[in-house]
């Protein structure tokens, strides 16, 4: 059995460093890509002001997200509380329907317009969204240079790039170009083949894992009750997949595990993932306040060697 913090004891939770950037953040990123969505704007700012009382500094967003919007109600929220200095601002670039693709114009005219509905003057980390096989990276790592440059953004990561890509990278970098600190891609109890392939690569370049899809879709908590003949809202259609003989058999275990401590599902599985190595912030995604608040408890869960070696095998 792990070590148990009692859910009414809170103790500080260290910040972690973002690969060799000078960007330091909680271990919870806010992801935000439901702002705009089926968030209001006033919901959206009531998750943000219970993400910072936590403790949490980062938040996680896209161009692309609600066509825009999602960014706008970051930088509304970032304007009205005057706390741009306490947050760490990450968005991405490369999906956004108007300004598709890795292309060095549209990379600049991408952040550019982000920059505008944040409301600042910096992206702190700034994603390519995903890789783009029609341009070369060289030129997309040239983008970025003059951007970090200019003052506009601080740091670079890459979500869902290949080992090779991430390889790649490296050696543009050791030209001068700007180097990846963070890649993003989906890992949890349910999915870890991804970060496997790549851990030796992000390991040997100093890479921070940021992983999404923590909690499988909300398979690992909100929707645990899912049945293979449940059908109803889109939303629920990724989860749905995981609810297959494994994914049945590994909640049933988190279960057990969450009885020990007294926790949710949903912690235990976010702080199975948190104690990996080289993880600096998980993104977590949530409709509510209170979803957050217990979220927010997963740091201050130790799970033993023994439970992180039997979790995910269900």
């Amino acid at each position: 059995m792990g070590m148990v913090v009692p859910m009414n004891e809170t103790r500080p939770v260290p910040r972690r460093r973002i690969g060799s950037s000078d960007l330091y953040v909680h271990p919870l990123a806010l992801g935000a890509a439901t702002f705009g969505w089926t968030l209001s704007a006033g919901e959206s700012t009531d998750i943000l002001d219970r993400f910072v009382a936590h403790g949490g500094n980062l938040i996680d967003t896209a161009d692309s997200y609600a066509s825009g919007v999602s960014e706008q109600i970051i930088g509304s929220w970032m304007r009205q509380r005057k706390n741009r200095a306490e947050v760490v601002v990450a968005t991405k670039v490369g999906y956004a329907s108007e300004l598709p693709g890795l292309s060095s114009p549209n990379i600049h005219a991408a952040v550019d317009a982000s920059l505008q509905r944040l409301q600042t003057d910096v992206i702190d980390l700034l994603y390519f969204h995903g890789p783009d096989a029609d341009v070369p990276l060289f030129e997309s790592l040239s983008a970025v240079e003059d951007l970090v440059a200019a003052g506009k953004v601080r740091a670079l990561g890459a979500s869902n790039f290949s080992p090779q890509l991430l390889l790649e990278a490296r050696v543009a970098a050791a030209g001068g170009l700007p180097r990846i600190e963070a890649s993003a891609i989906e890992f949890s109890l349910l999915e870890h083949e991804a970060e496997l392939e790549q851990r030796v690569v992000r390991e040997a370049q100093n890479i921070s894992l940021m992983p999404y899809f923590v909690l499988a879709h909300g398979f690992l908590g909100k929707h645990r009750g899912l049945k293979a003949s449940d059908s109803g809202e889109v939303r629920l259609g990724r989860a749905l997949k995981r609810a297959t003989r494994h994914g049945v058999h590994v909640l049933h275990q988190i279960e057990e595990v969450a009885a020990d401590f007294g926790a949710s599902i949903s912690a235990v599985s976010l702080a199975w993932v948190l104690q990996h190595e080289g993880v600096a912030a998980a993104a977590v995604g949530v409709d509510s306040p209170a979803e957050l608040d217990d979220l927010m408890t997963a740091p201050q869960i130790a799970l033993s060697r023994i439970q992180m070696g039997v979790l995910p095998d269900g």
